[in-house]
């Protein structure tokens, strides 16, 4: 039972911040003559992305392979599949993809081929995360269980010690996780950190059960047939675990860092002392801005506070909006803060972990 239920939380009413920023983010859209969605930069995007996979798991299944080879691969279709989740199925999953309702439900499909459910997913990140961001209990994408203590309100056991070291090996264990147990968890159970969990019926229940048929036709069925069964599982683990650091390490960088903050509802108005924008962009931390390479590959997660903020606008937009959301920060005293480079946020995560597991 969390101290505040759900339907109980609620953040300040007054939040003069949010309508001055969405209305200069909107001026510039109409200053520019840009498209918030539907860009031709993404459709290129998507293309190249899943010719990417294509050529990576066609090349691993379909021809003759030493291990120096193999390996090599198996980390490309590992890259592949995570820009695609962040990507093409992100933007989708969030309406951020097309104006068009069914071009942005088909992208986000895209993660029921890899494995996920994005009729869980859409609740999960889209509802739950975004609304709740960082508030232990109700946020789920920082409860890793047992295995970590990622925020201040958690409970901290001995072994946390050592968590900024095992930590960023278990990451690795994401997808396993996520598609062999969390999406099937959550659908019996019906909840998702205390939220309900709408089962799926019709459309969604064919997809959900046509993508993990799919899902597992790629992934073992088909290359079974062409290769033994230590080969195929110990690829399978390989490029499974590199998705799973990129996806956790880029979400990590985001929120579980010194600079982001972890608020907690009042227990008993279960109201919040910020309202919903300052909330977002305060836990919230931007990293490496200026690395194009990183923010193409990571489809503009390092822009995260502008996502938070804007989550329905395509990514490509975030790094011209960040100076204007920067900017606004400042003027109404919100607290923006950002990492200049990668490997400047990666030191701020393990010095976060260690700070969790030793206070």
């Amino acid at each position: 039972m969390h101290p505040v239920e759900p339907a109980d939380l609620k953040f300040a009413a007054s939040d003069e911040f949010h309508r001055v920023v969405r209305r200069r983010v909107s001026q510039y859209f109409e200053l520019s003559g840009l498209r918030e969605r539907d860009c031709p930069q993404m459709y290129v995007k998507t293309a190249i992305l899943f010719a990417w996979t294509a050529v990576s798991y066609s090349l691993l299944v379909f021809f003759p392979m030493t291990w120096w080879l193999a390996c090599p691969l198996a980390i490309s279709l590992g890259l592949s599949m995570a820009a695609i989740g962040f990507n093409v199925m992100h933007d989708g999953g969030h309406r951020a993809y097309s104006n068009h309702l069914w071009i942005n439900r088909f992208m986000a499909m895209a993660l029921d081929l890899l494995g996920g459910s994005s009729h869980c997913w859409a609740r999960k990140h889209n509802v739950i995360h975004h609304s709740f961001s960082n508030i232990t209990g109700h946020d789920d994408d920082i409860d890793i269980g047992i295995l970590g203590r990622l925020s201040p309100h958690q409970q901290r056991m001995p072994f946390h010690r050592m968590q900024h070291y095992y930590l960023w090996g278990l990451y690795g264990f994401l997808p396993v996780k996520w598609f062999f147990f969390d999406d099937f968890r959550d659908l019996l159970s019906g909840e998702i950190s205390g939220h309900r969990l709408p089962r799926p019926k019709g459309w969604d229940l064919v997809v959900l059960v046509v993508g993990k048929i799919a899902f597992f036709t790629l992934a073992f069925l088909v290359p079974l047939l062409l290769h033994p069964t230590w080969a195929v599982l110990s690829l399978y683990f390989l490029a499974s675990f590199v998705q799973g650091v990129v996806l956790s390490v880029v979400f990590q960088l985001a929120h579980c860092v010194e600079n982001a903050t972890f608020p907690m509802p009042h227990e008993e108005t279960g109201r919040m002392d910020a309202g919903w924008s300052v909330h977002q962009v305060e836990t919230t931390v931007d990293f490496a801005r200026e690395n194009r390479v990183l923010s193409w590959f990571i489809g503009g997660l390092n822009f995260q506070i502008e996502h938070h903020l804007f989550p329905r606008i395509c990514h490509i937009h975030y790094h011209r909006l960040a100076p204007l959301v920067e900017t606004t920060c400042r003027e109404f005293g919100v607290n923006y803060t950002h990492h200049m480079s990668f490997s400047a946020a990666v030191t701020s995560h393990f010095r976060w972990l260690r700070r969790m597991g030793t206070e």
